[in-house]
């Protein structure tokens, strides 16, 4: 029974890769990272509030990046090449469950009939496990033209720049998960302006909602997760040490509005490269761009 059951779990297949085609490709701007003084430590105690968001209606533009130079991605050390487009693999996801979460048994990857995607489906009692997306939230906090950034003080991308945004928690909505990680990475009690990003990454299942906020009172920290939180403008937001390709592709398109002076909200998809890792700024592709 061991032996059958471990022919089981070895058995498993995944199904062949498919070409993607390359939408844009994207270089990185030389940095100096600037701090604000006149912003100082935040009360502990805060409580949150959701204002009225706007609804949007949406055309198809393509995304347009543009900037001069390049740094490596992790910590500027070393110049990298500008991005050159190439094709993206068309991620087949592979199930992850290994044991059932209703009886234990050994599950085995197959196509369930009547279905076209491949699920963990239990040996023993049969259950089909289905895994969906996780969706992360987060802020893109504006004051005296600057936007608020924190240096990650947990793994991946330990040490490089981020939005503050992270997980939805069950029982809250969008805007309440994003100011609450705002204020768990910052201590930064701030008010929803609007809804500026909707960012799909299939490859690694994960939806990003940014939104557009302001500081209630201009007080912020680091937070655990954080090593330091800092003001910059967008001519030196650190472009060569931000920590994932979601912040990048949204701190582009942030600079790019504020350049046009016309605020647009924002929905496109990530193409991570496979092997390619979170902060690699050649790592990913962005295609179906849409905005208001």
């Amino acid at each position: 029974m061991m032996l059958r059951s471990l022919n089981l779990l070895l058995g498993f297949s995944a199904s062949p890769f498919r070409r993607w085609n390359p939408c844009c490709s994207i270089s990185l701007p030389k940095i100096v990272p600037l701090f604000d003084s006149s912003i100082t430590s935040s009360p502990q105690s805060r409580q949150f509030s959701v204002s009225l968001l706007p609804r949007y209606s949406l055309r198809v533009k393509a995304l347009q990046v543009s900037s001069s130079g390049s740094d490596s991605y992790t910590g500027g050390e070393a110049a990298a090449a500008p991005a050159v487009a190439s094709p993206v693999e068309n991620y087949a996801h592979k199930p992850k469950d290994i044991f059932c979460q209703f009886c234990g048994g050994l599950t085995k990857q197959v196509i369930p009939d009547g279905d076209e995607k491949m699920r963990a489906v239990c040996t023993v009692c049969g259950a089909i496990h289905y895994e969906n997306p996780k969706m992360v939230v987060g802020c893109l906090v504006e004051h005296d033209g600057k936007v608020l950034l924190c240096k990650r003080n947990i793994y991946p991308s330990y040490g490089l720049w981020t939005l503050p945004a992270g997980y939805l928690e069950i029982g809250e909505s969008a805007a309440q998960g994003a100011m609450r990680e705002t204020f768990e990475e910052a201590n930064a009690e701030v008010e929803i302006i609007s809804p500026f990003a909707h960012l799909d990454i299939p490859h690694i299942g994960q939806s990003y909602i940014i939104f557009r906020a302001k500081m209630k009172e201009p007080y912020f920290s680091p937070g655990p997760e954080s090593l330091e939180c800092m003001l910059f403008t967008l001519d030196d937001i650190p472009f060569g040490s931000l920590a994932f390709s979601s912040i990048y592709v949204t701190l582009k398109m942030y600079a790019e509005d504020i350049k046009n002076e016309k605020l647009r909200f924002h929905y496109c998809t990530i193409n991570k490269r496979p092997g390619a890792s979170p902060s690699d700024p050649n790592g990913f592709d962005v295609e179906h761009h849409l905005q208001s």
